[in-house]
């Protein structure tokens, strides 16, 4: 199906652009949401005579995205959820519990605008593209940890995925081969004498 754009897309065209997309994008998302029209004379018509109306509304659109962008970008947040010792999270963080977080910020974020392929599943920083409009994009990093305290530990550059690297070198002095196994204790088996 052919349809005019009436606002930029990415991977599609700018606005006023005639492209051609597959039918079911077209009436499941471009249509819908007031993205495009069809491309028919009519139509074609009817976008230029709103031209310079749409072109206002997304410069307006885009000058305001601008300006939460400038406080937003570089920003790093602090996600505090359950994991394993390795790092796995017990659970994850979806696109959706990233914009309650950039919300609870102070940022109006929706879900749609956070670009992320797959949830996050394991701790550790992790960067995250923000599309606040079409041609306004931010990176925020995300500091997912259990704990505040491992949260600042993180965000000194420590990986905390291992045992030691969590609760630090001392903690398994009991739980060290060496502790149940006593490397003597065959030499002294063999020396002593049987009994029967």
């Amino acid at each position: 199906m052919e349809v005019i754009l009436l606002e930029r897309i990415s991977r599609l065209g700018q606005m006023g652009d005639t492209v051609r997309v597959k039918d079911g994008f077209a009436r499941n998302f471009l249509l819908p949401q007031g993205k495009a029209l069809r491309a028919n004379e009519a139509n074609k018509k009817k976008f230029e005579g709103q031209r310079a109306q749409l072109e206002a509304r997304n410069l307006e659109r885009k000058s305001e995205a601008q300006k939460i962008a400038d406080k937003l970008d570089g920003q790093s947040f602090v996600v505090v959820r359950s994991a394993g010792e390795t790092g796995q999270l017990y659970g994850s963080v979806s696109t959706r519990d990233i914009a309650d977080i950039l919300s609870a910020g102070g940022f109006s974020v929706g879900r749609n605008q956070v670009e992320l392929n797959q949830p996050i599943k394991t701790i550790g920083m992790t960067n995250v593209a923000i599309a606040l409009h079409p041609e306004v994009e931010v990176t925020v990093t995300l500091n997912i940890a259990r704990t505040a305290e491992e949260a600042e530990r993180q965000a000194r550059g420590e990986t905390l995925t291992t045992a030691e690297a969590i609760y630090g070198d001392d903690i398994n002095e009991n739980a060290r081969p060496e502790s149940f196994f006593d490397p003597n204790e065959d030499e002294d088996a063999a020396e002593a004498p049987a009994q029967d």
